[in-house]
């Protein structure tokens, strides 16, 4: 459960359910990122970040999914995020 308001996968219109509806076809996501959802106040911000993630991973460099999943993993590490 978010400590934010958001706004939902099935209450979500426009722009931002059209930008879920992306983000559910992509291959690179299980679904809706929850950090995506953060912002689904600002679907604007919510899309740009989703520009933003995608241009620097997930085939934005030379480096295999599985490799940009075990730095990301090592930096959340060592920051001791949990999530």
């Amino acid at each position: 459960m978010a400590w934010i308001r958001t706004i939902s996968e099935q209450a979500a219109d426009g722009p931002l359910a059209e930008l879920f509806a992306k983000l559910r076809r992509n291959p690179h996501f299980a679904g809706v990122p929850n950090i995506i959802k953060a912002f689904s106040l600002r679907p604007e911000i919510a899309a740009a970040v989703t520009r933003l993630s995608t241009a620097a991973t997930f085939g934005g460099s030379h480096l295999t999914r599985v490799q940009e999943e075990m730095i990301a993993t090592a930096v959340s590490a060592a920051n001791r995020c949990h999530y």
